[in-house]
């Protein structure tokens, strides 16, 4: 075996030495690590969650039935925009307030005009809503507004709104006397046809009268003009005149629920579409809304001698037909003066009206500078030839009264009274209280009969009839007992008689045959005379010379 020849080793000396680093140590244990990793994503999911979440607002409602936390929803156009998250009483405990978040995307829909209302089933008079949440449950449902000022707290709505934001048409305002029979969601009609609805109404802060906001549907709102005239169809108005029984409704839903109509006046000149929440005067029926707009209106007081029972106001100042004022109030007031009661009449009445009535080709009178005086001077001029007012009957059926104005030609000379304030119209009594009159005049006349004396008399004359009859029953008694027995016999042998000439005169009696016989001979003998006159007539000188012998 061959030895191996050995490599010479590598000098280390000049080889560096190394140097030993200090060890590292980790500020926080390994551990620790795995929580801090956790800590991290939970923010970071909980920032997410806080993002996507939305804003949070709260809602008050006077009870909150139905609504669940975690449960119920906010809903736009039936899509879900928040979820209820809480509910609580409110401090003062007459509300609840629901805390609701948001959808991100729907923050832009938390305006101050924004409506929230529960949807829960509900039942009116015109429908049945909600029956959809007897199975999904209530959620809470959202108009949104238009303005542009954002809020989070709102008062939510007690009942739906009948009409939402983005719903074309045009809202208005109604002023009445009193709300009548209509109620939120009422509708309204235009020439028999559903155009809108009843949104709102309050009582003014006067407590006067009451003020109705309204909704109109398109296309129907452009038909509401200045010239349009509202008045309520929630009632059956019936009217009974010499056609017979009028009866005018607008639908059976307005008689039960209410309901109100509108119309322009026929004949006047078209005009342009009014402007969203133009306001108007809700009359009482069509037949007021109707009435053309009198723009010149005299007030007057009327006294009248008879009852006023019938009279009512609002009753007709009739012209022969015509309509020319209306009965404003009635009512009594003590006369100092004379020391009794007066029945005070204050009417309306429309000179424009009396003006307005002229034929054709009659050229009216040239107005006064002045429509004041004007009216003043027609009135004066119409009571100078004996216009007068006085009570009639409309209707024997109902006895209601009005008030006529006509000429009497043969009334006494008189004048308004300018200078009382209002002033005084003259009156005439009417034919009916002239009847009264009449009647109460023959009772007095009656009445100062002298009844006592009278009676006595009567019982003097009542007395003396009757001895007058007891004498008379007498003597009847005396003729019948004397004079009747008397009177039979007669009566029977007149009988006889009347017997005894029948045999005599019968068709087979003796007597009858030999009359006929009788007068058979007489017949004849007269027949031979005349033959005889006649032949002397011929032959006068027979008398002498005898009648000549027939030659052979």
């Amino acid at each position: 075996m061959t030895p191996v020849a050995e490599e010479p080793r590598p000098d280390l000396s000049n080889l560096p030495e190394a140097v030993a680093a200090a060890p590292r140590r980790l500020p926080v244990p390994f551990v620790w690590l795995i929580p801090a990793v956790v800590i991290i994503i939970a923010a970071f999911v909980v920032i997410h969650a806080k993002l996507a979440q939305g804003p949070s607002i709260e809602i008050s409602f006077r009870i909150a039935e139905g609504i669940e936390p975690n449960k119920a929803t906010i809903r736009y156009k039936d899509v879900e925009i928040g979820d209820v998250e809480g509910i609580r009483v409110s401090p003062d405990r007459q509300h609840v307030i629901v805390t609701a978040s948001i959808h991100p995307d729907a923050s832009d829909y938390l305006v101050a005009d924004t409506r929230f209302w529960i949807v829960r089933p509900r039942v009116s008079a015109g429908a049945i809503t909600g029956l959809g949440t007897l199975l999904s449950g209530a959620y809470i449902d959202v108009d949104i507004g238009r303005s542009t000022v954002p809020l989070r707290k709102f008062n939510g709505l007690e009942i739906p709104p009948i009409v939402t934001a983005d719903q074309p048409g045009k809202q208005f305002v109604l002023h009445a006397a009193d709300i009548g029979s209509l109620n939120i969601g009422s509708k309204v009609y235009y020439r028999h046809i559903e155009a809108g609805q009843v949104v709102a109404y309050s009582i003014d802060p006067s407590g006067d009268a009451v003020t109705i906001k309204i909704f109109i549907n398109e296309p129907y709102g452009r038909f509401v003009t200045d010239r349009t005239r509202f008045w309520q169809a929630s009632g059956i108005d019936m009217t009974l005149g010499s056609e017979g029984v009028n009866l005018h409704i607008e639908s059976l839903a307005s008689v039960l629920e209410g309901g109100i109509a509108f119309q322009a006046v026929p004949g006047e000149p078209a005009a342009r579409p009014a402007a969203r929440n133009s306001t108007y005067e809700l009359y009482s029926d069509a037949e007021r809304a109707m009435r053309p707009a009198d723009t010149d209106i005299r007030k007057f007081v009327m006294f009248f001698s008879g009852s006023l029972r019938g009279l009512s106001v609002g009753a007709a100042v009739d012209l022969r037909g015509i309509t020319v004022g209306e009965v404003k109030r009635v009512y009594v007031e003590f006369d100092r003066d004379r020391g009794d009661l007066r029945f005070p009449v204050e009417v309306d009445i429309y000179p424009q009206r009396i003006r307005d009535h002229y034929r054709r080709g009659i050229q009216p009178p040239r107005a006064a500078a002045t429509p004041d005086l004007d009216s003043r001077a027609l009135l004066d001029r119409m009571v100078a030839r004996g216009m007068r007012a006085e009570l009639k009957t409309a209707s024997l059926l109902t006895a209601q009264k009005y008030v006529a104005m006509d000429i009497h030609p043969d009334v006494a000379h008189e004048t308004v009274n300018w200078a009382n304030d209002p002033p005084i119209f003259p009156t005439v009594s009417g034919s009916l209280d002239e009847l009264q009159d009449s009647i109460s005049s023959i009772a007095k006349k009656i009445d100062r009969l002298p009844f006592d004396q009278m009676s006595a008399r009567l019982l003097t004359t009542m007395a003396s009839l009757d001895q007058t009859l007891k004498s008379t029953d007498r003597l009847v008694q005396q003729v019948d007992g004397t004079i009747a027995p008397q009177v039979s016999e007669t009566l029977t042998q007149a009988q006889a008689a009347i017997k005894n000439a029948t045999q005599v005169l019968g068709q087979n009696a003796p007597l009858q045959s030999d009359l006929s016989e009788a007068l058979l001979q007489v017949s004849r003998a007269a027949r031979s005379v005349t033959a005889l006159v006649d032949y002397l007539e011929r032959h006068p000188e027979s008398l002498l010379r005898g009648k000549p012998r027939d030659e052979p």
